[in-house]
Order: C-alpha cells, then sequence, then structure tokens
C-alpha cells in the first residue's frame, strides 16, 4: 500500500490545501487547454484558409477577425488557437516522456547502486554538459521537424531532473521496513519498486513532471521562433512569433498575443508546481 511508508500525507495526516496561486494557474492552464481542443473547431476559418482580399499585409483587428490577419489573409485568432494545440500538446507529451525515462533510471541507479548507479548517474551528468539549444538546432538541422520528433528530441534533453529526483527518493526507500518486509517474503527487484516504492514517490515525481512543461513549450517555442521547429503552415506559438518578427512596428497585434499565451502557459505552469510542491511537503 501506499502508506507503507508511514509518512503523513500533510500537516497533521491530512493532505494540504492547494495555495491560490497553483488553483489559479491549473484554471488557466485548463482555459487554454480547452479554447486550443474547442476554438479551431467553432471558428469560421480553417488555420491556413486565405483570404485574397487581404493579401499582401497584415490587417487590424475588426469584427470579422477578432485578433486581425497576418500577410496571408489568415484569420490570426483561428492561427493562435491552432498554435496552442502543437505547443501544448508539445509541452505535455515531452514532459510526461521525459519524466518516465527518468523515473525509469533513477529507480534502477537508487534501487540497485552499485556499479548501476554509477554508470546510470554519469551517464546522466554528461547529458547535463550538454547545451540542449546547440543540440536540438543540430539535430532539427539534419532532420525535418514533426510533433513527434519534438517530444523525443525535446524529452531526450530534460530527462535528467526527474531521474536525480526519483534516484534520491528511491534510496531514501529501500532502507525502510516494508521494503525489507516485501523482500523477505520473496518479492522481486521489479514486484518491489512497482508495488512498494515507486507509489510512496508518486508525490516528487507529479511536481516534477509539472514544472517540466514549462521548460518543454519554452523550449519547443524557441525551437519555432528560430525556424527549427514545426515547419509552417502549421502554427506554433513560437513560430507565430516568428512570422509576426517583420511586422513588429506596423502590425504588433500579430506578436503580443502568442507571446501572452507562452508567457501565461509557463507561468501557470510554475505557479500549479509550486503549489503541489507545498502541498505535497505540508506547506499548504
Amino acid at each position: 500500500m501506499v502508506e507503507a511508508a508511514g509518512e503523513p500525507a500533510g500537516a497533521g495526516g491530512r493532505p494540504a490545501a492547494i495555495s491560490r496561486p497553483a488553483a489559479a494557474g491549473l484554471a488557466l492552464l485548463a482555459l487554454m487547454a480547452v479554447l486550443a481542443a474547442i476554438g479551431p473547431l467553432v471558428s469560421p476559418y480553417a488555420y491556413d484558409q486565405q483570404s485574397l482580399a487581404l493579401l499582401g499585409q497584415p490587417t487590424a483587428p475588426s469584427a470579422a477577425h477578432w485578433l486581425g490577419t497576418d500577410e496571408l489573409g489568415r484569420d490570426a485568432l483561428t492561427r493562435l488557437m491552432y498554435g496552442g494545440r502543437i505547443s501544448l500538446t508539445v509541452g505535455l507529451a515531452s514532459a510526461l516522456v521525459a519524466t518516465l525515462i527518468g523515473t525509469l533510471v533513477g529507480a534502477l541507479a537508487g534501487y540497485f547502486r552499485g556499479w548501476v548507479d554509477q554508470a546510470l548517474m554519469r551517464f546522466t551528468d554528461v547529458m547535463l554538459s550538454i547545451p540542449a539549444l546547440p543540440l536540438v538546432l543540430v539535430v532539427s538541422g539534419f532532420l525535418r521537424p514533426s510533433p513527434p520528433l519534438l517530444v523525443a528530441v525535446i524529452a531526450g534533453l530534460i530527462w535528467m531532473a526527474p531521474a536525480r529526483l526519483v534516484r534520491g527518493q528511491v534510496m531514501a526507500l529501500a532502507g525502510r521496513d516494508f521494503v525489507a518486509a516485501a523482500r523477505a517474503l520473496g518479492a522481486g527487484p521489479a514486484r518491489i519498486i512497482l508495488r512498494h516504492i515507486l507509489p510512496n514517490t508518486l508525490g516528487p515525481i507529479t511536481v516534477s513532471a509539472t514544472l517540466a512543461v514549462g521548460g518543454a513549450i519554452m523550449l519547443e517555442s524557441a525551437l519555432s521562433f528560430l525556424g527549427f521547429g514545426v515547419q509552417p503552415p502549421l502554427p506554433t506559438w513560437g513560430g507565430l512569433l516568428n512570422q509576426a518578427s517583420p511586422w513588429l512596428i506596423s502590425a504588433p497585434w500579430l506578436a503580443i498575443p502568442p507571446g501572452v499565451c507562452i508567457f501565461a502557459a509557463v507561468l501557470a505552469v510554475n505557479f500549479a508546481g509550486d503549489g503541489l510542491r507545498a502541498a505535497a511537503m505540508g506547506d499548504g
């Protein structure tokens, strides 16, 4: 059972309440996800639909186009909502894959220790020493960027923090009495790790995964802004910023919304992660 470790869920043995900033962050993320999922479906425009009468120069917001149009006559609001699908999906998927990889590496290193721990942690140190953005730029230069490829590349560059966190948690739990009891009853390493140790680390793992989402969104946005992310005509928030950069003075309404969305998403994720961490530690 998860309570086998004997640790209280929070102060007084009760789960600590999530703070207001964390609740606001979760609500904002949910709202952005709903708009990204439903918005393009109810929009009267397709994300790549062009209006021939508006070609050549961005047009200002109007009743027909609430955020204006770009120089190709495409509705900016529809492209912003559709871009949110890709940016948020890549961020969430990258964080999930990175957390799974980090959990596996950290659990193996923390449980077996010895040469297994040394080999896995030295490999982790090597990965930490590699600058993420230049490596991603090189990979993207050789391969055609796509959402699945970005998920794999970003996850391969951010799994190290969860790995170190899980390793520490597993090392602390591996010497507890309930683990010794399970081992005495004949449970193998896989069963002990999956059934007895990892359930007691779900709190820290969840917090780590939440915070990883913000880093993944920022990295995907930076790649798209530099032109190494998902290629047009598919929009992403970073790609929309890149496309709006020549029009910053004459049409700032194209650059402000995607920039605000990136900022708001990362801020909301950090608020949610901090709140979950405080709740897990009983600081409420």
